[in-house]
């Protein structure tokens, strides 16, 4: 294990909030609100990691207030008076426990459940059956999979203006950031994939470029409602649920040409999600060692950068461990090497801070030896 953390343990600042340290904890889905709002469980757990000394921590994804934007009764919303004030809750706790914090606002689309249960039918072990619109840009959901309904223009406005009232909620509530859920196949990612989006108006169109009109509106929807002293975050990937191996963005042209009209028109950090952080994006540039996908995102624009995906384990990326196989404490010495020379700015944890609420303060001691091993078990609990 390596014996320089210093860079992880630096100060950072963005659009006026100073976080003590560059951990952050990524959004994890964890299906314990089946009411939709969080209750004491939910608020302990986010509270245990910010004791733990994570210097951001970003919600599981919270559903918008829109029909359809959550495929599963236990997601949390971000809407309506009994949730919010579960979200209230917490980000005290949060602040009590001297964090940051974050809610990720999400719309699933026209993404299904795919096998988890309502309470009720557990034991038939039966999918929940999604009783609200579903909508999504084209009705698809794959390339061969049709479902739900395309969205006219009237359902886009009024999608875009649930973001932008999710941001402004989250403000008045007192959350330091925001986060979009752009990435992973779902909304604004259906918007950004061709085979997703298939419209020919103002919102679909045969470049990236222009299928990036509803992110960029929603963007500017919500920069507008929370003002400038806000700080949005948007996810994004190249990799989507449905197709692990697409990439949308081929050269650092493309990507160039993807993310500066996002950062434009208001995000200030690009939470650049990689299954695997140490693959290089564009090796055919830059060869084998070259930058992932969170550093061309910061050289081509300039903007902060979060990079994630399987950092601090070592053994078996999150598929693996959705299988039951368990992942030991990973090496964290290329992690070190790329902080340092500033190839990004911010390093999201998951499974490992899953399975362990300490890692932080571990690995700022340098108590390597007592970094848990991570079992799949923990997907069950809110330890």
């Amino acid at each position: 294990m390596t014996r320089d953390v210093d860079p992880l343990f630096r100060p950072f600042n963005v659009r006026g909030m100073t976080l003590a340290n560059r951990v952050v904890m990524a959004p994890m889905t964890r299906y314990f609100c089946p009411t939709g709002a969080p209750g004491a469980d939910v608020v302990g757990y986010y509270e245990r990691r910010a004791n733990g000394g994570a210097g951001l921590i970003l919600s599981e994804g919270t559903a918008i207030d829109r029909p359809g934007a959550r495929n599963d009764p236990r997601i949390p919303m971000f809407h309506g008076e009994g949730p919010l004030r579960g979200w209230k809750t917490v980000i005290d706790a949060v602040h009590s426990a001297n964090g940051k914090m974050g809610p990720q606002l999400w719309h699933v689309g026209s993404v299904p459940n795919v096998g988890t249960l309502t309470l009720a039918d557990e034991e038939k072990n039966a999918p929940w059956t999604q009783s609200e619109p579903i909508e999504s840009p084209s009705g698809f959901w794959g390339a061969d999979e049709a479902r739900g309904q395309a969205m006219n223009d009237a359902m886009i406005a009024d999608t875009i203006a649930a973001y932008s009232k999710g941001a402004a909620d989250a403000k008045r509530l007192g959350f330091d950031t925001v986060e979009v859920h752009g990435a992973h196949g779902y909304l604004p990612d259906q918007f950004f994939w061709d085979v997703t989006n298939r419209r020919t108006d103002k919102y679909g169109g045969d470049t990236l470029v222009a299928r990036s009109r509803f992110a960029i509106e929603l963007v500017q929807a919500m920069r507008e409602a929370v003002g400038s002293d806000f700080p949005i975050i948007f996810r994004l990937s190249q990799w989507k649920a449905q197709d692990y191996t697409a990439r949308m963005a081929k050269t650092p042209q493309e990507l160039e040409a993807w993310l500066t009209p996002l950062v434009d028109a208001g995000v200030d950090v690009l939470h650049c999600s990689q299954r695997r952080f140490w693959e290089p994006e564009f090796p055919e540039v830059d060869g084998a060692e070259g930058l992932n996908l969170a550093g061309w995102a910061k050289k081509v624009t300039g903007a902060a950068t979060i990079t994630v995906g399987s950092i601090g384990l070592n053994g078996a990326d999150f598929l693996e461990t959705m299988t039951g196989k368990c992942a030991e404490p990973a090496n964290l010495e290329n992690l070190m090497e790329r902080l340092d020379r500033n190839e990004f700015d911010l390093v999201a944890i998951g499974r490992a801070l899953l399975g362990d609420p300490e890692w932080p303060r571990k690995v700022s001691n340098k108590d390597f030896n007592d970094l848990a091993v991570f079992d799949p078990e923990s997907y069950n609990s809110l330890a």
